[in-house]
């Protein structure tokens, strides 16, 4: 009989809390065969081809326009089967004997052996030794087309779609939730609730039409203790397809009452499969996955892996293992799959997690050579003095304890790798001009790398001005810098009169070539690409990297893992911390009649849009041009306006930059092109248009351009969102002016996004860990890497063979640089 019977209308229900359907016009399809009905008639044919040896073609033939039919209720069985003709015999005889298995009547649960949680925990070598493949890396590491597991015919290519090619990646598919399904309660139970997710057998559905179109599909569930549930799905035509009475299912969504009956609105269900249970009963995994892929599929595949896999060699020796409290990888991936309590599934967690940044911190500092020789870049005590006494202020407290781990580094044989950063103003520059100074009284060149060339610009002015009384001799190398003028700064170099080279990415193209490079500084490297930063790289001076976008320090110790760290925490004393205002769009007029009042009193404003030009996509959102003519418009001509956006040439840019320096023009209209390099000491106010446009940590950045001379600065935020949670998120920069700790929100909300440039890099996106979350488990994890490589600097010993399997294996995965 075909699955689109004609429903008859359906007798009352003997419940007492659904009301006789019948008055709601609800139809139960007493005319499609129940699902015992339908294994009988697919399990006679396949006893039969599995008697003839599975070489009967005519069984063959007759099993697939079977399964044709059979597509929704009995979907496990049918993806088993599908592509069955075109296996060998040999191919054939384990996908029938799993198929029969899944149809065998519900009561033989205990022949068909699909274990529990429990159960699962308990499970021997003696069983896991009849598994296809004795070794479980060598069979983790089968593709899916050999069909090592009976999972089904089409497998490899509906797992394919998740990722899934091989067994390791089905074991390390890890599931994004895990929902509490050890005791659903009953409908009587139900009825209490607002939310809930209960657990029935279909007994009927129908599909019924709305007088405003809308398609709703009603249906009848029955649970264990014969109680009756209403379920209605709306705007779902396809699930009358896919429903059929006699499945198990597993409903959540919002409950109801219409009239006296118990309704469910569902927002989302699962087919559950005949026989024991992996979707009830349990804590139950919720796994990322695409249509026509159910999670009931996935439970199965898992579970099929998992009784099949012998125990996992451990990547980490049993002694680290129980000086850190953590359970065994192989203990850890199962009960991440099926965890017996909540208790098992935190320590798998945890494992997972910790193995993680191990991983990760042993490949960013296997990322650093350990016989990478540097050299010897010392200055006596009286240099160092010398600079000491040409600086216009005392360094601070801060500044001198990072100066002192960046000149031991350097005093050191092995080269230097160190990540210098600090909040706007700390006084990174004045730090790294103390490391040149050092480096080139010993003899070396160094070189400041910047990534545009207003930064680069600026670096130079500030650089020159510390370093020029002293009698060090440096040049500027950026795009704009051309014929002749270009060909002495080249010569200067190559004959190592530039002792400082100040640059872009000028500085690593074709034709620099340094006498002795000593010494690299490079500022706001992650906007860097990895090879541009690696040709700078490759004389193998000292390197010091400045960031003035603070970082987090879990972020820090992960994605500058092969960097040491040296942190500025504390500002210059006199520094007035800028007053951060928030508005909203509908006060604009207000906000601009202030800033004109400021512009008056001789004060110089930075206004700051996040597009160019105006964009038909984003007609709410202000442009730079078009904000320019707006403010020319509504300004007298006295104020003088200058506009600096990003596609300008690089020479225009600079004229509009350095007349602003010198107070001809009161107010630049820019894009974000000034978030770093702008240093005017007589510019007092910053004003961002749409701040909900901008990261936290960028909108610290912009307003770091201002307050930078002596008078009070402000910084005026206007929302052109109002939402909660947008007023919510700019409220954290108008209460914060440390960076570091607006940056841990920034974190928080939007992860670590393109910090250091990840995808260029070939870092892994984090599985388990959480960077905002985790800061206590990836300092663990680094000192545990820090000792693995101390005491096998290339994990070549026996016992660091898993963990060194584990690396290359990511290392292919993600596209690493070699380094095992």
């Amino acid at each position: 009989m075909g699955c689109e019977s004609v429903g008859l209308r359906l007798h009352p229900l003997a419940s007492h809390h659904v009301r006789d359907p019948s008055d709601a016009g609800l139809w139960l399809d007493w005319g499609v065969p129940s699902l015992a009905e339908l294994r009988d008639r697919l399990r006679r044919p396949l006893e039969r081809e599995l008697a003839t040896g599975c070489r009967d073609t005519v069984v063959v033939g007759g099993l697939e326009r079977m399964l044709a039919q059979l597509a929704g209720p009995l979907d496990d069985v049918t993806a088993l089967l599908d592509g069955y003709g075109a296996l060998t015999p040999d191919q054939r005889r384990p996908v029938l004997e799993a198929a029969l298995e899944r149809l065998a009547p519900a009561g033989d649960g205990a022949e068909r052996g699909v274990p529990g949680p429990s159960a699962a925990r308990g499970r021997t070598r003696a069983a896991a030794n009849a598994a296809p493949h004795e070794d479980a890396e060598a069979m983790l590491d089968v593709p899916l087309e050999a069909r090592a597991l009976p999972l089904a015919a089409h497998a490899p290519r509906k797992l394919r779609e998740l990722g899934i090619e091989r067994y390791r990646d089905l074991l390390e598919h890890a599931p994004r939730r895990w929902e509490d399904r050890r005791t659903l309660p009953s409908f009587a139970a139900a009825a209490a609730l607002e939310q809930a997710t209960v657990a029935g057998t279909l007994l009927g559905r129908k599909a019924l039409p709305t007088r405003r179109g809308l398609h709703v599909l009603r249906a009848v569930l029955e649970d264990r203790h014969g109680e009756r549930l209403g379920a209605v799905w709306f705007n779902q035509p396809w699930l009358e397809r896919q429903l059929f009475p006699g499945q198990r299912l597993v409903v959540s969504g919002r409950v109801k009452r219409r009239g006296r009956q118990l309704e469910l609105v569902v927002s989302g269900f699962e087919v559950d499969e005949e026989g024991p249970s992996l979707s009830t009963g349990r804590i139950v995994a919720i796994y990322p996955t695409t249509q026509g892929t159910s999670q009931a599929y996935l439970r199965r595949s898992v579970d099929a892996l998992l009784r099949a896999l012998p125990p996992l060699p451990d990547t980490l020796p049993a002694k680290l293992r129980d000086e850190l409290g953590l359970v065994s990888s192989d203990r850890a991936w199962r009960d991440l799959h099926q965890p017996p309590d909540e208790a098992a599934l935190r320590a798998a967690r945890e494992r997972l997690t910790f193995e993680e940044y191990l991983l990760l911190e042993l490949r960013m500092l296997l990322l650093r050579d350990p016989d990478a020789a540097g050299r010897r870049l010392s200055a006596p005590q009286e240099v160092l003095d010398r600079f000491r006494e040409a600086l216009p202020f005392a360094l601070t407290g801060a500044q001198e304890r990072t100066l002192g781990e960046i000149l031991l580094d350097m005093a050191a044989p092995r080269q230097m790798a160190r990540l210098l950063q600090g909040d706007v103003g700390s006084g990174k520059t004045a730090v790294a001009a103390a490391a040149v100074w050092v480096a080139t009284r010993a003899g070396a060149q160094a070189a400041v790398m910047a990534p545009t060339e207003i930064l680069a610009r600026q670096h130079y002015l500030n650089l020159t001005a510390l370093l020029w009384p002293l009698g060090l001799r440096v040049d500027l190398l950026t795009g704009s810098v051309a014929g002749r003028e270009r060909e002495a700064v080249l010569a200067r170099v190559a004959n190592g009169q530039t002792e400082l080279l100040v640059g872009t990415h000028a500085l690593i193209q074709e034709g620099v070539a340094f006498r002795d490079l000593g010494l690299a500084v490079i500022d706001e490297e992650h906007r860097f690409g990895v090879e541009q930063r690696r040709k700078l790289l490759m004389h193998r001076p000292d390197v010091l990297v400045m960031s003035a976008t603070p970082i987090p320090r879990s972020l820090a110790l992960t994605l500058y893992g092969d960097l040491d760290l040296s942190v500025i925490d504390e500002l210059p004393p006199g520094r007035r911390p800028v007053t951060t205002e928030l508005r909203r769009a509908n006060e604009r007029h207000a906000v601009y009649r202030e800033l004109l009042r400021d512009l008056s009193a001789g004060q110089q404003a930075y206004v700051v849009a996040p597009l160019i030009d105006d964009s038909e996509a984003l007609d709410e959102v202000s442009s730079a041009t078009r904000l320019a003519d707006e403010l020319r418009a509504l300004w007298p001509e006295r104020v003088r306006l200058a506009l600096l956006h990003g596609r300008m040439p690089a020479a225009e840019k600079d004229a509009v930059m350095e007349a602003f320096r010198r107070g001809e023009r009161d107010v630049l209209v820019s894009t974000t092109v000034i978030e770093v390099g702008g240093d005017v000491p007589q510019a007092t106010v910053m004003v961002i248009e749409n701040a909900e446009r901008f990261g936290l940590a960028q909108l610290h950045q912009l307003r770091g351009r201002v307050g930078r001379g002596a008078a009070q600065s402000r910084c005026v935020l206007i929302a052109g969102d109002a939402g909660r949670e947008t007023m919510k998120r700019l409220r954290i920069v108008a209460k914060h002016t440390d960076g570091f700790v607006i940056a841990e929100h920034d974190l928080e909300l939007r992860g670590p996004g393109e910090l250091r440039g990840t995808r260029q890099s070939g870092l892994p996106d984090l599985r388990f860990g959480d960077l905002s979350q985790d800061l206590a488990l990836i300092e663990r994890a680094r000192e545990v890497a820090q000792r693995m490589l101390a005491a096998d600097a290339r994990l070549e010993r026996p016992w660091a063979a898993p963990l060194r399997a584990a690396l290359q294996r990511q290392q292919r995965a993600v596209g690493f640089r070699e380094t095992l």
